[in-house]
């Protein structure tokens, strides 16, 4: 469908039309409304070139991915979130830029602003106290961050899972069960999401009393092999853990990898939860979930920070928006009551 095509349909001007959908702020909340779900109807996609022409705009989103987090473009969530953005990004008529880089970031910021290559940036795998946001701010190209950095006193536009809750109510779930030996695998801890459940975790154990163990806190890079050198380093101490809670489902199979292994059954012998960002390509199970999670969609995740951005865009004026998601508890076939070892 055309623009006069979809004009006609609407019983608007071709220009009324075209200032709806590209976020003119003469036109009415009302119109714009019934203008964008109209195009959603009828399919209507602008060309993103005549576009940016008439705004004046790039009509360009850009997504920057050092090569320190190379794993990241090969694991499933960071194509999960890519796909939900993007399909926001296919209805307002933005492209995606993504941009793989050796060095530092802020150089490529630089570069997209002096040359008007993109509107905006997406902000993956935010650290504490990230001194990239900053640099945007300084820049002054906008972003929105999926995720949040701790220690960072600017305002700025994110959304985010609620990381402290999930992981200390997936742990209250395994204290209830009478489980008081939890190991924990964890991300990179300099990573914010990675910080704030560890924060969940221990404030449950502080909570029922109990010390945090060391020896039972393993962060890395969330891959299968850190979940299953995680928790077979730990299913070796005198003291073993009962039960494991897994930062992704990635690290998952590590642990079950390596609990099979040690001659334990899950659910028996030793209980798993695990994050799970309810993946297009690695299911849970079906009707009944395989593992005990806390569960959030990252797609769902990816099309809300670019319907967020491309406001943020369209109306740089309004104040910054923060969106923080709660994770859902999905009690599954990974976990059970603590295992009598005693005889």
């Amino acid at each position: 469908m055309t623009l006069k095509e979809l004009s006609k349909v609407l019983g608007l001007s071709q220009t009324t039309v075209s200032r709806a959908l590209n976020g003119y702020p003469e036109v009415s909340e009302t119109t714009r409304s019934r203008v964008r779900e109209a195009a959603e109807r009828h399919a209507y996609r602008p060309n993103a070139r005549a576009k940016g022409l008439a705004t004046g705009r790039a009509m360009a989103i850009g997504h920057v991915i050092p090569q320190s987090i190379r794993h990241e473009t090969v694991n499933p969530v960071f194509g999960d979130f890519i796909a939900g953005a993007g399909e926001t990004y296919a209805r307002s008529g933005y492209e995606m830029v993504l941009a793989f880089i050796e060095k530092d970031e802020s150089e490529v910021y630089r570069t997209f602003k002096a040359r008007g290559s993109v509107d905006g940036i997406v902000v993956h795998g935010p650290r504490l106290n990230d001194p990239r946001l900053r640099q945007l701010a300084d820049i002054g190209l906008p972003f929105v961050v999926h995720g949040r950095s701790s220690g960072l006193d600017i305002p700025y536009s994110w959304l985010d899972v609620n990381n402290r809750s999930a992981f200390h109510r997936a742990t209250r779930f395994l204290l209830d069960l009478g489980h008081r030996r939890i190991g924990l695998v964890n991300g990179l801890e300099e990573m914010d999401f990675a910080f704030r459940r560890r924060r969940g975790y221990e404030q449950a154990l502080t909570e029922h009393g109990l010390p945090i163990d060391p020896a039972l806190i393993a962060a890395d890079e969330m891959t299968e092999f850190h979940g299953y050198r995680s928790a077979r380093a730990m299913l070796a101490l005198p003291d073993p853990p009962t039960a494991f809670l897994a930062a992704s489902m990635i690290c998952t199979l590590g642990v079950r990898r390596a609990t099979d292994e040690s001659g334990l059954v899950c659910s028996r012998d030793v209980s798993i939860v695990t994050f799970d960002d309810s993946l297009s390509y690695l299911q849970n199970g079906q009707d009944v979930p395989i593992y005990t999670a806390t569960r959030s969609s990252v797609r769902e995740a990816g099309r809300r920070t670019a319907r967020m951005l491309i406001d943020r865009i369209q109306t740089p004026d309004t104040p910054h928006r923060q969106e923080l998601l709660e994770a859902q508890l999905v009690v599954g076939l990974s976990t059970g009551p603590v295992p009598n070892r005693q005889g």
